[in-house]
């Protein structure tokens, strides 16, 4: 995982986005401003229009900032058995984020806005073409091994991917501290049931 968004650093573009992110945790999507943003980064909204033409810019690359945590978190999965590989991806998308709701909160915000704003809708929608294109491609690496059962992959990325972002809902928006430990152990029922021989 990359640095804390809390912790100083030198490059402008990245105290920028560590500033949008305790700005949209302090005051919501609704009610983010730059001047906020500015008052998190500590200095003037000049010096914020400096890098970014408009909220909408800004947001966006904060989106991609955002986003880009994310893919490290589930591309630092380092094994070749396909089914400890998926196992480990699974517990990166449901087990670790735990330790990071402050960052589920952010996307949650984000996702949101994604029906009324394209830019948006397409970095979560290539996003989560991303994180399908490592399940299916664990899960085929598993069927040549003979580790899987032949499946339809994709409908299989896709099945865990609705429990993964269910239960990520659920945690931010309930408060439910069980949401994730819960869709963790439906994705090994469904892994097992599915994916494994008898």
């Amino acid at each position: 995982m990359a640095k804390s968004p809390t912790e100083p650093v030198s490059d402008p573009n990245e105290e920028i986005m560590r500033a949008t992110y305790r700005a949209l945790r302090e005051h919501g999507y609704a009610d983010l401003t730059i001047q906020r943003i500015a008052d998190e980064y500590g200095k003037s909204t000049a010096a914020i229009h400096y890098h970014y033409d408009t909220k909408e810019d800004l947001l966006a690359a904060f989106l991609d900032y955002v986003l880009d945590r994310f893919k490290d978190t589930v591309h630092e999965v380092e094994t070749t058995d396909p089914e400890r590989r998926l196992d480990k991806l699974l517990d990166k998308l449901l087990v670790e984020p735990e330790d990071h709701q402050d960052l589920l909160v952010a996307i949650l915000e984000m996702r949101s806005q994604a029906p009324y704003k394209d830019r948006f809708s397409d970095r979560f929608r290539q996003n989560d073409e991303y994180v399908r294109y490592l399940l299916r491609t664990v899960i085929d690496q598993g069927i040549q091994d003979g580790v899987f059962v032949d499946v339809d992959t994709e409908h299989v990325a896709r099945a865990l991917m609705t429990i993964v972002d269910g239960a990520r809902t659920r945690a931010v928006v309930l408060d439910e501290d069980c949401a994730l430990t819960t869709a963790r152990r439906t994705a090994d029922e469904y892994v097992t049931s599915v994916l494994l021989e008898d």
